[in-house]
């Protein structure tokens, strides 16, 4: 069984920053992508940074230049270090993990972590 467990939300105020973190466990093969989603209330899902096992890097418009996504592999952990951080930037923070498993190839989500930016 697979499980993704974020860390690190909280209340930040704007223009601070914040941490987070997502572990991966299980009988995994391999994890060929891990991410970042949020989704604010009334509001779609949306990509936030993903990251490739190669190191390869993709952001959403709102975040490039303040968030940076890295992960380490031996520890199948995936890091969103967010900067400058704007009360727009409030939401939960999903991790996602696209990977393969003894149960094939597919999708696997946290349970997600509030994020607050507010004064």
């Amino acid at each position: 069984q697979v499980q993704v467990v974020e860390s690190g939300g909280g209340l930040v105020q704007p223009g601070g920053s914040q941490r987070l973190s997502c572990a991966v466990s299980g009988t995994i093969f391999n994890i060929f992508t891990m991410g970042w989603y949020r989704q604010a209330p009334g509001n779609q899902r949306e990509l936030v940074a993903v990251i490739s096992s190669g190191g390869t890097t993709n952001y959403g418009d709102s975040v490039k230049g303040r968030f940076t996504i890295s992960r380490d592999n031996d520890k199948n952990t995936v890091y969103l270090q967010m900067n400058s951080l704007k009360p727009e930037d409030t939401a939960v923070y999903f991790c996602n993990a696209h990977l393969r498993s003894v149960t094939g190839i597919r999708d696997y989500w946290g349970q997600g972590t509030q994020v607050t930016v507010s004064s």
